[in-house]
């Protein structure tokens, strides 16, 4: 995973924890505007939740902030 989609990922997990507590779930579109304006970034987020991980639709942010910075 390229480093900007990390960065991204962790920074909005961290925010939707700082406004919603330690328990807020979030999906990997939480990642990106309700536009498709960077497809190739969706897809590679996308292919990180579901193929590689087989995370769940909604996951907590705090775990998968915690499986970026792992990686």
């Amino acid at each position: 995973m390229r480093s900007a989609l990390r960065d991204k990922i962790i920074k909005v997990c961290q925010k939707k924890i700082e406004q919603k507590g330690e328990n807020v779930g979030v999906s990997f579109y939480a990642f990106f505007a309700n536009k498709n304006d960077e497809p190739e970034l969706l897809m590679e987020a996308a292919t990180w939740w579901i193929q590689t991980h087989q995370l769940d639709h909604f996951e907590k942010a705090q775990k998968i902030m915690e499986m970026i910075k792992a990686e």
